[in-house]
């Protein structure tokens, strides 16, 4: 069975295939441009939503994977959380959301904040749905470092590190990384599903 990925987003379409060791298609490849609107309450239901619809498309033969991810900054009451794509609007880039960010905290007189990332995989196949989650915990300062990574990559310093993720070697960002943990979670469902067809 083939694994589709139902994400445009390069960042992430690379730590699937990384992480999960496997041939991934993304969807456009096979479907071309489809806009899906994420009008989910939680990060598990947007993955749903993404992953759903994608396979309804494509059928029975493709295993459907899909992730809604962001973070969640303390001070913050906890935005942007699922809006963390879109926060500084439906078509802002990464470098405008994480300044907006920066902004809120230094209207706050603040220079950093505990926060956590959040990572929802949903898997869409013939056999069912399911859906795993990962988290990451740390903080986010008001100074960007580092070009690696992308979203607020470059703002958060996980647990136990001195580091921004924008810093740190992919190869230590993969094994700490929220997506990485709900992945690991993913992995073992995904050949479960293979092996059964």
């Amino acid at each position: 069975m083939k694994i589709v990925i139902a994400s445009g987003n390069r960042g992430k379409i690379r730590e699937f295939k990384d992480i999960l060791e496997q041939d991934i298609t993304p969807f456009y490849e096979l479907l071309g441009d489809i806009e899906i609107i994420e009008d989910g309450k939680t990060f598990a239901q947007n993955a749903l939503i993404k992953a759903r619809e994608i396979y309804s498309k494509l059928g029975e033969e493709y295993i459907v994977i899909s992730d809604d991810s962001g973070i969640s900054v303390d001070a913050l009451d906890g935005k942007p959380n699922i809006y963390s794509a879109r926060f500084a609007g439906e078509s802002a880039s990464d470098k405008e959301n994480l300044q907006k960010l920066v902004d809120m905290l230094k209207n706050k007189n603040l220079t950093s904040s505990k926060a956590h990332y959040t990572a929802a995989i949903a898997i869409v196949s013939s056999v069912g749905e399911y859906v795993v989650h990962g988290w990451m915990h740390g903080v986010v300062t008001t100074v960007s470092k580092g070009d690696k990574g992308f979203g607020y990559d470059p703002i958060f310093i996980a647990d136990g590190y001195s580091k921004t993720l924008g810093e740190l070697d992919e190869s230590i960002k993969q094994k700490i990384s929220h997506r990485y943990k709900a992945l690991d979670l993913a992995k073992p469902i995904i050949e479960i599903i293979r092996r059964g067809k």
